[in-house]
């Protein structure tokens, strides 16, 4: 039996829907309903009542329920003493962050941090954005860094997170160049024509943020989805390959278009067709109950980040 086993009946016995579980857990219906088969079949029984509408537990999967959810917090409350006591041991910082800042942003980030708060030692978790936020509220990080639009705001609330802003981020559409250095694929495309498009897999954040930046377009974008993967640094590749256009952050590109092997697939003044984001630090407010204990390198870089100096902006 699997912990995600437990985390995935949670969810369904707290929405009542194997839809929307499916996708706040960021799997398709499909495995999550085998998911939860899979469990049934460790449990020996029903857990779900699938004759009725909204979805109920049976007895069974209300027991289960219940137990369930003292088992995760059991488990999750002492990950995080053992990671904290591992962190505070070492001098460790440790952060979660998406995939795509993880390669784009961290690390010139942390060069940067050197010339003003001194070397720092770190471990970095990548994952997803909705796993990389669970280490937050889990306690199983000191600081979360992902983006940020308010239109996207991610769901943690200000009366127990505090967060710093450390920095922006412009996602705009990039491709190929043909021979003449112009773009292969300009956008908007036409109805007749669609443009192949790379696209980021559903429940990926820079999915939402790429939708947005369609929906906002004042003229309709024509493109025909040829591939999709959750990683930015996977649409790059097969941009670079001439498989299409991408919607990329302008740092996971910054050395290609510097070399002229990735141009704009807009006119570059096409606001619409760009957005700019917010890349922020969040951590859970000392004192809360369940908040990671953060040892003194953590706190020293928190008060770095929000010390009212000249470029830093301020915390909410």
């Amino acid at each position: 039996m699997e912990t995600k086993w437990l985390e995935d009946f949670v969810s369904l016995a707290e929405t009542r829907s194997f839809s929307r579980s499916a996708q706040l857990r960021h799997v398709t219906q499909p495995a999550f309903s085998r998911r939860i088969q899979a469990l049934e079949a460790w449990a020996g029984c029903d857990l779900v009542d699938r004759s009725s509408y909204p979805t109920r537990l049976t007895p069974a999967g209300q027991t289960l329920y219940a137990q369930s959810l003292e088992i995760l917090q059991a488990l999750q409350s002492t990950r995080a003493m053992l990671r904290g006591q591992s962190g505070a041991n070492q001098g460790l910082v440790e952060f979660a962050t998406p995939h795509t800042l993880a390669f784009t942003f961290f690390p010139s980030w942390v060069s940067g941090l050197r010339a003003g708060f001194g070397p720092i030692k770190s471990r970095l978790i990548a994952l997803n954005v909705h796993d990389a936020m669970l280490r937050l509220v889990e306690g199983s990080c000191d600081l979360l860094i992902a983006y940020h639009h308010d239109a996207l705001p991610l769901p943690l609330e200000a009366e127990r997170y505090e967060m710093v802003s450390l920095g922006r981020e412009t996602v705009a559409p990039y491709c190929r160049p043909d021979g003449q250095g112009r773009p292969m694929f300009s956008l908007p495309g036409r109805a007749n024509h669609p443009l192949p498009y790379l696209g980021y897999a559903e429940g990926a954040y820079l999915a939402r943020v790429t939708d947005l930046v369609q929906r906002q377009s004042p003229v309709p974008i024509h493109l025909d989805r040829v591939y999709e993967t959750d990683m930015a640094e996977g649409l790059k590749v097969m941009a670079l390959e001439g498989h299409g256009l991408a919607f990329l952050p302008a740092s996971a590109v910054r050395a290609e278009l510097g070399d002229g092997r990735l141009v704009p697939a807009d006119d570059g003044d096409s606001a619409p067709l760009r957005l700019t984001l917010d890349i922020r630090a969040w951590r859970q407010k000392p004192g809360r109950e369940g908040a990671r204990h953060a040892p003194g390198a953590a706190q020293a870089l928190w008060d770095y980040l929000i010390a009212p100096a000249p470029g830093t902006a301020a915390t909410g």
